[in-house]
């Protein structure tokens, strides 16, 4: 039986899963002849690093010369080379090599596709998952420089609006996520704003006090009860053993969204805004698991205040040239005309206020102060920035428009003159 060996470089790829090598190295004893020169394709990856694999000196991926002569690879099993050499097979090495007996050897680099080492873990278990928690930013409305919400301080209302909830329904939605729907009735306006609670923690006070005169069944009918409707049932309370155990409600903030109506987007499917997509992401982003917390306050605000008659004149405005700012402007409306009064009244009826706090989904800082109302009733503890979907894929998803660029150009002009106003007054030059 010949003593000397040589290399045969076969693809990893190519290898059966059963034929990859757990052994490193080539026998102390032996020399070994390099390949036949060839050119290496472009997609070979560089050499491995050592905190990657075992000592392996540097060389020329385009020559295959090593610039140092000495290697010191580990040994291979004795037990593994006396078969090798008894059957005359090919010994796998690591890499997707052969040792095989009978042909003369000499030193060759080893494979050039990757290094052999075992992962630390199973592959996969640490890569992050595509519906994970919304990347959010601590603010404090009561740090007038630090905190993180704008340096312009709207204008609140002296008093929070009265507001009740009418009824609550559960809605089934075709994610498989049940929301329940609450309708809100308030003392400033005749419009009925709307609240889309998300899980079982949630409960508006106004819905669950008595009203005189109501039966077990007018409870059950607007919505005032506990645990599931079924046929049969004849009381809102379910007996205390009867009712399951929800599940342990999150221990941080709930996230909010404060969505005003938009009958176009949501609709009618506009492309001149992304309003229906901030709607479907915010509902996207509070029923992500492992439990669905937090809730939508969609408020009856068409066309940031000036209703879908005005919007819609504003529209062929915009056609003519205007943005949306200005074609506010030139209907006699103010740029902005919404309100969040109604927003704040709403979550301190859903028992959201008070200092444990919520997150907020906005894109504009200054909306923080005036969604926590005149005396903080309700405090923002994060504020979580929705990007627009067609700029976090670069193009390959989301509202694409010249009239969606056109509108998110308009608003971010907005913010800039706003801030750059009340930097000048607060400087005394005026503006």
């Amino acid at each position: 039986m010949p003593e000397s060996t040589a290399i045969l470089s076969v693809p990893p790829g190519l290898m059966p899963r059963s034929s990859q090598p757990r052994h490193n190295g080539y026998p102390p004893s032996t020399t070994l002849r390099s390949p036949p020169q060839s050119s290496l394709p472009s997609f070979y990856s560089p050499r491995p690093t050592a905190a990657a694999s075992r000592a392996i000196p540097d060389f020329d991926l385009n020559n295959h010369s090593s610039s140092s002569s000495s290697h010191a690879p580990s040994a291979v099993p004795p037990y593994l080379l006396q078969q090798a050499q008894q059957n005359d097979d090919p010994l796998p090495l690591d890499g997707g090599r052969f040792l095989t007996p009978g042909l003369d050897h000499h030193h060759v680099p080893p494979s050039l596709v990757s290094p052999a080492f075992t992962p630390p873990a199973t592959p996969g278990t640490g890569t992050p998952a595509l519906q994970r928690e919304a990347a959010s930013v601590p603010v404090d409305s009561s740090d007038e420089v630090n905190g993180g919400v704008g340096s312009l301080k709207p204008k609140l209302l002296e008093k929070l609006p009265e507001v009740r909830c009418i009824v609550r329904a559960r809605i089934p939605t075709t994610t498989g996520t049940e929301i329940f729907l609450h309708l809100y009735q308030n003392n400033i306006d005749n419009k009925e704003h709307l609240a889309i609670v998300f899980g079982p923690h949630i409960r508006s006070r106004s819905l669950d006090a008595p009203r005189p005169g109501e039966t077990e069944m007018d409870r059950m009918i607007r919505g005032a009860y506990t645990g599931r409707l079924y046929p049969g049932r004849t009381t809102s309370h379910l007996p205390i053993p009867a009712t399951p155990t929800p599940p342990t409600p999150p221990s941080g903030p709930p996230l909010v969204r404060i969505h005003s109506e938009c009958y176009t987007g949501e609709t009618t499917w506009s492309s001149r805004c992304d309003c229906g997509e901030q709607l479907d992401e915010a509902a996207r982003l509070i029923s992500l698991p492992p439990t669905p917390h937090g809730a939508i306050i969609y408020l009856r605000q068409e066309g940031r205040g000036i209703g879908l008659l005005e919007k819609l004149k504003a529209y062929n405005l915009q056609d003519l040239g205007s943005d949306t700012v200005e074609a506010n402007l030139l209907l006699r409306h103010p740029a902005d005309a919404r309100s969040y009064g109604l927003a704040t009244a709403m979550l301190v009826d859903l028992g959201l206020g008070g200092e444990r706090g919520v997150r907020l989904l906005t894109n504009n800082p200054e909306k923080v102060r005036a969604v926590e109302g005149p005396g903080r009733e309700v405090v923002v503890r994060e504020r979580v920035a929705m990007v627009p979907l067609a700029w976090r894929t670069g193009g390959e998803r989301g509202v694409q428009s010249a009239e969606v660029g056109g509108y998110l150009r308009a608003k971010v002009r907005v913010a800039i003159r706003s801030r750059a106003r009340h930097v000048h007054q607060a400087n005394g030059s005026g503006w």
